[in-house]
């Protein structure tokens, strides 16, 4: 087990319950649009990494023939599946699994998914050769995730607001970076789509038990970042209330 991996698992087993109840992961424009734009047909089967709270593979369960999800923490996969059991799903497997050492042989899925979790990933170009080595010919690899600015003053004040945190967090990518990891894993990426998210301050913090001096430096860091970040950022304070905007990626590509 790496330090990294360590890490992770200190950090989300806790906190497993908060995902599987999360509003900010349990639906959204992104996921809707995942399912339009890469249609799942019945008789696939699905790879969802780093399943979390579950709400992508059971989101894809209804359409196809069997999905597997993966998570590298033992309770968030526990509470995933005692989630989607109550819901009466029998087509979704689980299975203990690092992104970035898949423990599947070459060309065995239809579509591999991964929804708000590579932003915790120590290498995203390695993890997407890996979506790309699990996937058949012609297959889909379908990402959601949060991703930053390509202004890079913005880029690190977003990254060191979201590390202050979640010490998990490694970084999140822009845009053409992303791009870049699907070409030179060998997908040729067909959809692009970006998404902004309206997040709950104190929501946000409440989901990882963030302590009460984290999130004063934390406000600190949203309500006085630089121009660009603000931008990016969009705070909001109404009267209590801290609301801002969170960046999400769409990005589908084929094998």
């Amino acid at each position: 087990m790496t330090p990294h991996t360590a890490l992770v698992q200190q950090q989300f087993g806790p906190h497993a319950q908060n995902y599987v109840t999360s509003p900010d992961h349990a639906r959204g424009d992104s996921l809707e649009r995942l399912l339009a734009v890469v249609q799942p047909q019945p008789h696939w089967r699905v790879l969802d990494i780093a399943t979390g709270g579950g709400h992508t593979a059971l989101a894809c369960a209804p359409h196809v023939q069997e999905v597997v999800a993966t998570d590298l923490t033992p309770e968030m996969l526990a509470a995933a599946e005692k989630f989607i059991r109550a819901q009466g799903v029998s087509n979704i497997t689980f299975k203990e699994a690092d992104a970035m050492v898949l423990p599947f042989e070459a060309a065995e899925f239809d579509l591999v998914t991964c929804r708000i979790a590579p932003h915790h990933f120590p290498d995203c170009a390695g993890f997407v050769r890996e979506m790309a080595r699990v996937l058949k010919p012609g297959g889909l690899a379908a990402v959601i995730d949060n991703v930053a600015s390509t202004d890079q003053t913005a880029a690190r004040h977003i990254n060191a607001y979201e590390k202050l945190r979640d010490p998990s967090h490694v970084w999140m990518y822009a845009v053409p970076d992303w791009e870049a990891f699907y070409l030179g894993a060998g997908l040729r990426v067909t959809q692009v789509e970006q998404f902004e998210k309206a997040m709950d301050f104190e929501r946000h913090c409440a989901r990882l038990n963030v302590p009460p001096h984290i999130r004063q430096q934390m406000r600190v860091m949203l309500l006085h970042a630089p121009a660009p970040a603000r931008a990016a950022l969009k705070p909001v304070v109404e009267g209590d209330r801290i609301t801002f905007v969170l960046t999400e990626v769409l990005m589908v590509g084929q094998r």
